[in-house]
């Protein structure tokens, strides 16, 4: 037997304001903010990631924002770029701070060239 979540007749959430602009460049910005209160915002630009002139890539940065049902609202910011997707938030965890012995050994093989 198979059960299927009930059937619940939700209304769409209205757009209150939206902007969006994409430039020749390749660089573009855009956000919006809905009815409920969640609020999304990004922008982004052509960079050289790399030693070859065809090693660009696209870097964004931005934002979202949201209200939980407890009425609580989060808000993560991020970057994308040649590092990776990077978030950050009150509400996400964090990893605990390195090992002295660690910072030490990164810094050794970072002056002798390794790293």
């Amino acid at each position: 037997m198979a059960l299927a979540a009930p059937q619940v007749d939700k209304k769409p959430i209205e757009i209150v304001s939206s902007n969006s602009e994409m430039n020749a460049d390749g660089s573009y910005s855009f956000d919006f903010e809905s009815a409920d209160g969640t609020k999304v915002s990004e922008s982004g630009s052509q960079k050289q990631v790399g030693a070859k002139p065809e090693d660009i890539g696209t870097v964004s940065k931005g934002s979202y924002s949201f209200t939980t049902p407890d009425g609580v609202v989060l808000t993560v910011n991020w970057v994308a770029d040649e590092n990776g997707f990077q978030a950050t938030g009150d509400h996400l965890p964090t990893p605990p701070p390195m090992p002295e012995h660690v910072v030490k050994m990164l810094a050794d093989l970072k002056a002798a060239g390794v790293l």
